[in-house]
């Protein structure tokens, strides 16, 4: 179905297209519209609209209510930062599902020159006596024409009249101009009966994938300007290689070949050059024939990696692929290929990069490429960001997409695992009725009528938890079916009576009972946690080296699980005045990590990772200072959870980065719950629970926070 971009905007003003409230806000900088005008003058393809049509719609943006008597809406789902800047271009204001606040650039005054079209927005300068400069709102709501132009330039030049050539081209980019709105969108269509999940995860998946060229992508594009088989090439081997199990990208080839050539992970620039192509194309070659499939058959014969789907970051490849290259001829040996695979596995389970891939790809290939000891060096760096011993809060609530599930498998692999109803082995097998599968060990479909369904946040997680699952071939999950675990692990283990003590699985009969399911939980985390940090220290003796923490990376790395940023402890910005409110604030932020598995709070940083400094907090103390903030924020939290939490729990620095102060806080994974007071707007103090989830603090609502207090900290308690 298609569109003109008119009848979308009117579909807009007559409350008939309208945008969810789970879309991002306006982000489209200044530059992004000028390229979709520009592309839209010179009738270049300038992408889709996806929409859905339901009659059960999410939250809307803006103030319109949906009424169940108003029938089916078409909601906008991909597109919508395209179509809010055509409406407030075309029709000179702000869409209906945004208010003005939440428009950070103004993108409406863009100016065009109707003679060469050179698009711009204002500059007073350059424009305020130019009559070929015009708003190019105004062309669109016709406030000016052609021959307006056209005079004011002859009254500029004594009334003498303009070249009928001029005057036409003129005319003719003012019509092209005039001819947008009449441009056709595609439109693309979420199915009517999809559900409001589903079309999020549609939404998502589409966001996700992006319509900008990346670095690599256009490193490709310029390595193939002066050696046009590239493309080609790389797509060859990429294909040949995801027969095999290693799925790989474009982009993951040229970092590769980035890393191979410049012994870097970013600046993707140096391989633009033509002068590259005797050097790259030796390059490829050697990759291709040999070094790729010696590093991916020594990963998958003893790193048990059967596919790239058991990979968090597949990027994790490029360091060792690197070093292997480096090495010429030579290959590795033993205790290097333990090495490479210890600091593998680790990169994987502590998410080496899960974000500012080129800046850590530049670090470690550069250990790779320098270091005697580079694997060595490398894990210490994982170890100076993040802890590398796994502890067995790490598994409540985490469900297969978590990295840790990955190492489960390669572990059980290790150990030569089998199916726990066929007794096949666990590794990569022929036909599909025997690929692997990951299922529940206690039956979600029987775990769900008893209450741990999706309307129990925390029960819900706990089903779906990792230590829950069992690998198996397609053909036993099939057969399994929803049997109770005490029936089907009672089957399993007279038959296959090893393969339990290989999955790590609890061999307590008791503990297989329906009414025992959190305990049997809680013994196979017990039992995870120690096998797997076993079995990583035992690959090989590495040694400690030392590394300089990168602090700067990691505010630029922005918050995360284990990272939060206050831009101030207690001074509003905003009112300019001291808030007490924002002191709490910084305890719930405490308690939250210290309830979950500790983590690191930086003030003086604000949320677009600005280092702000310390010293609007420093002038509303008494000492102001470092020592009178420290002083005053351990005030705080000995008053809000006792002196003994305060001293053993918390570790305050105050390092300088970019010339600032600021303060990071690492705080301990708790050993006792935390409770926070605060008060509400009536005054009343109350007692709340918080919980670090993903890079937030929320509160954990009382219904959840009897058990989760009960599975994080009795087994502590009783110590």
């Amino acid at each position: 179905m298609s569109l003109e971009i008119r009848q979308v905007l009117d579909k807009i003003d007559a409350k008939h297209l309208f945008v969810p409230a789970f879309q991002r806000e306006y982000v489209w900088k200044r530059n992004d519209v000028k390229n979709l005008i520009y592309s839209l003058i010179n009738n270049y393809p300038t992408g889709t609209m996806l929409t859905w049509e339901t009659t059960n719609p999410p939250e809307l943006k803006g103030e319109h209510q949906y009424k169940d008597n108003q029938g089916a809406v078409k909601l906008i789902l991909d597109g919508q930062q395209r179509i809010a800047s055509l409406y407030m271009l075309i029709k000179g204001k702000i869409p209906p599902f945004y208010k003005s606040e939440e428009i950070k650039y103004d993108v409406m005054p863009l100016y065009v020159n109707v003679e060469n079209l050179e698009l711009e927005y204002y500059k007073k300068n350059a424009m305020q006596n130019n009559p070929l400069w015009i708003k190019v709102s105004a062309i669109f709501q016709r406030q000016i024409r052609a021959k307006d132009v056209i005079r004011k330039l002859e009254d500029k030049n004594n009334g003498e009249r303009l070249p009928r050539e001029r005057e036409d081209l003129i005319e003719d980019n003012i019509q092209r101009i005039e001819r947008i709105p009449d441009r056709i969108f595609v439109e693309q269509t979420v199915p009517i009966h999809a559900t409001i999940k589903e079309a999020i995860d549609i939404f998502y998946i589409v966001n996700s994938s992006g319509v900008n060229l990346t670095d690599a992508e256009l490193a490709l594009a310029q390595i193939s300007g002066y050696w046009p088989e590239a493309r080609e090439l790389l797509k060859k081997k990429i294909s040949e290689l995801g027969k095999e199990g290693w799925v790989f990208n474009l982009d993951f080839m040229i970092y590769v070949l980035l890393g191979v050539m410049h012994n870097i992970g970013s600046k993707m620039e140096k391989l633009h050059s033509p002068y590259n192509l005797p050097e790259i194309k030796e390059v490829w070659h050697n990759l291709e024939s040999d070094k790729l499939d010696y590093v991916f058959n020594i990963m998958k014969t003893q790193a048990f990696i059967d596919h790239t789907k058991e990979i968090n970051s597949v990027y994790a490849l490029v360091p060792i692929i690197v070093y292997a290259y480096n090495k010429g001829k030579k290959k590795m040996s033993s205790i290097e290929i333990k090495k490479a695979i210890k600091w593998f596995y680790y990169s994987q389970i502590r998410q080496r990069y899960i974000s500012q891939l080129p800046q850590k790809l530049d670090k470690d290939i550069k250990i790779v490429a320098n270091e005697d000891n580079p694997f060595d060096k490398l894990i210490t760096v994982i170890e100076s960001e993040r802890k590398l011993e796994i502890t067995k809060d790490e598994f409540v609530g985490i469900g297969v997409s978590h990295p840790l599930w990955g190492l489960m498998k390669w572990y059980f692999k290790s150990k030569g695992a089998i199916c726990l109803s066929t007794g096949i082995s666990i590794r990569k097998n022929m036909g599909k009725k025997y690929e692997l599968e990951y299922d529940h060990i206690f039956p979600y479909g029987v775990l769900k009528e008893n209450g741990y369904d999706i309307n129990n946040r925390i029960k819900y997680s706990l089903a779906q938890e990792i230590t829950n699952r069992a690998v198996l071939t397609s053909v036993a999950n099939r057969t399994k079916s929803d049997q109770l675990a005490e029936d089907y692990l009672k089957n399993v283990k007279e038959h296959f009576p090893e393969s339990l003590k290989l999955q790590s699985i609890p061999e307590d009969e008791n503990l297989w009972k329906l009414e025992n399911f959190e305990e049997f939980l809680e013994e196979r985390r017990e039992i995870l946690a120690s096998e797997l940090n076993e079995f990583l220290v035992n690959i090989t003796e590495t040694k400690h080296e030392e590394v300089d923490v990168d602090l700067h990376e990691m505010i630029m790395a922005g918050e995360n699980h284990h990272v939060e940023f206050k831009t101030t402890l207690r001074f509003d910005l905003k009112q300019n005045i001291v808030n007490k409110k924002l002191e709490e604030v910084i305890l719930k932020t405490i308690a939250a990590f210290s309830n979950g598995h500790g983590g690191r709070l930086i003030m003086g940083v604000n949320d677009e990772m600005e280092i702000i400094g310390l010293e609007n907090d420093y002038n509303s103390l008494k000492d102001g200072n470092k020592d009178g903030f420290e002083l005053h924020l351990r005030n705080l939290v000995n008053n809000a959870y006792g002196v003994e939490f305060a001293s053993e729990n918390l570790k305050i620095s105050f390092p300088v980065i970019e010339e600032t102060e600021i303060c990071v806080v690492d705080i301990k994974s708790g050993k006792v719950p935390l409770y926070t007071s605060v008060t509400n707007k009536y005054g009343i103090k109350l007692e709340k629970f918080y919980l670090r989830s993903g890079n937030s603090s929320p509160e954990l609502p009382l219904s959840e926070v009897a058990r989760y207090v009960r599975s994080r900290f009795d087994n502590i308690l009783k110590i």
